[in-house]
């Protein structure tokens, strides 16, 4: 097994239709990193940490868009290897200098800086993060073309959602997310047992 610097393992859970499932779980096949330029985290392979049911409630919204058929979720063992993690305060630091010097390479490169927006007219949370999104990559790839890092994974905590009730902190839809840059990293991947 390859040596990780994050000596950390996690229990993920990633939201895709039945046969996505399927084929990784009856057949070997494994789960690709497919960049999209709104992923939150950056690029990788999504999971829910330790989030099944918003695993499958993600899914569902899919479904609803029209992106996938079954909805469903598969399980899936994580070591987080060296992790960009955004629970610790020396990675949101790393981004709050870094933001600054992607602003100016934008300039410089004559690119429109993106922006979050709102997937629909209801989207308070700004689902779209393509700055999000554009900020962490182009921080890891600065830090890993200097070869001060290689970085596995990125992990982040997310406030998402209606309140759980007036005034609360706590949001119904509040999960901490991790992008698997490195497939490596997934030791394996589980079904998890259905609820009734």
């Amino acid at each position: 097994m390859r040596e990780f610097d994050y000596q950390r393992l996690v229990i993920g859970y990633h939201g895709c239709d039945a046969t996505v499932r399927d084929k990784v779980i009856q057949k070997g096949h494994q789960l690709k990193v497919f960049p999209k330029r709104y992923d939150w985290l950056g690029q990788g392979i999504y999971f829910w940490e330790h989030g099944p049911a918003r695993a499958l409630e993600w899914a569902k919204e899919q479904k609803k868009r029209g992106k996938l058929k079954t909805p469903a979720v598969l399980g899936a063992v994580l070591h987080l290897g060296s992790c960009f993690d955004l629970l610790d305060a020396e990675y949101t630091d790393v981004l709050t200098q870094a933001y600054p010097l992607f602003v100016d390479s934008m300039k410089a490169a004559k690119t429109t800086l993106p922006t979050n927006k709102p997937a629909d007219a209801n989207d308070k949370d700004h689902l779209l993060r393509d700055l999000d999104c554009a900020v962490v990559n182009w921080t890891i790839g600065r830090l890993e073309k200097a070869g001060t890092a290689h970085f596995h994974s990125v992990r982040g905590v997310f406030q998402e959602g209606l309140e759980v009730f007036p005034e609360s902190g706590i949001r119904r839809r509040s999960h901490i997310q991790i992008a698997v840059r490195d497939p490596a990293c997934i030791l394996g991947y589980f079904q998890p047992p259905s609820k009734r």
